[in-house]
């Protein structure tokens, strides 16, 4: 059995103190794992500790309890674990006045398992030039070279934090379908922090949902028709549909749609229509609850 290459347990950090004397408790004792060839989302709204997961991740910051990462402690390893993880934050953090040539100088200069002739083939394909400025680049431009500098990188775990930010839809959607189809080879496990769920739930293995500080929902994504149902009804059936306890519950053009946990179809079957929630669906339902 292949080893995960995430495993948190009881992953704790606090910042400070509030004005009450508190510390701001950013990461709950969070358990989860991550395992290999997986393309796992990591989502929650702002603040929910996405950005802090992902440095504990990275051995960015200290925290408490367990994490291995690639079998490594980030706070005493983070060197060697380095050498096998790709990080790549959203394309607004490329500086305008640096040139695309020294951007690919710099990647292989900090990363082992950078391929320059592999990314220059990648840029050959498209109309970057390698003495343009980024802030000479259209954004789709950007996707590309961002794309190049990734696929250029032989990476065990790469971590994309909001890597789309800013881009408009047709730009979004280039970037994930060229990371699948060109980059992702099932060796490779991808962890993605990203707020347009819907553009990605379709990419996804796993998701991890995560709210003030602890995660709410930790599920592969074939699993989920197995565990969640959701059901559109009329309000004549709300009485009956509500005391079987939905987990969320929306009004919808007139009818009421509820999502269930754990609920037997065969109980709801009468009620309404059944359908499967999707990722952004489920989304919405751990992160509200249920609203009457």
């Amino acid at each position: 059995m292949n080893q995960p290459i995430i495993k948190a347990r009881g992953l704790r950090k606090a910042y400070g103190s509030t004005l009450r004397g508190k510390p701001v408790v950013a990461l709950d004792g969070v358990d989860f794992t991550v395992g290999a060839g997986r393309i796992v989302g990591l989502m929650g709204p702002n603040g929910a500790g996405k950005t802090t997961a992902l440095k504990a991740i990275l051995g960015l910051t200290p925290f408490e309890g367990e994490l291995s990462v690639l079998g490594r402690d980030p706070r005493i390893a983070r060197d060697q674990l380095m050498s096998d993880v790709c990080f790549i934050a959203d394309v607004a953090v490329l500086p305008k006045w640096l040139r695309v040539r020294n951007a690919i100088d710099y990647v292989a200069g900090v990363h082992p398992r950078f391929d320059r002739a592999k990314a220059e083939d990648v840029l050959a394909r498209t109309e970057v030039r390698r003495d343009s400025r980024i802030g000479e680049l259209s954004k789709g431009m950007i996707t590309q070279l961002h794309l190049a500098l990734i696929m250029a990188i032989d990476a065990r775990l790469l971590v994309l934090d909001e890597p789309t930010l800013g881009l408009d839809l047709l730009y979004r959607r280039t970037f994930y379908e060229a990371l699948l189809n060109d980059y992702f080879d099932h060796e490779t496990t991808i962890l993605v922090t990203t707020h347009q769920v819907e553009e990605v739930e379709h990419l996804l293995t796993d998701v991890l949902l995560i709210n003030h500080g602890r995660i709410v929902l930790d599920a592969a994504v074939d699993q989920l028709p197995n565990r969640f149902v959701q059901l559109v009804t009329t309000a004549a059936q709300l009485p009956a549909a509500r005391a079987l306890k939905p987990m969320y519950e929306r009004e919808l053009f007139g009818r009421h749609a509820l999502i269930y946990d754990g609920c037997d179809p065969a109980e709801l079957q009468a009620l309404g229509e059944l359908r499967t929630p999707s990722i952004a669906d489920l989304f919405v339902a751990s992160m509200q609850g249920v609203r009457q």
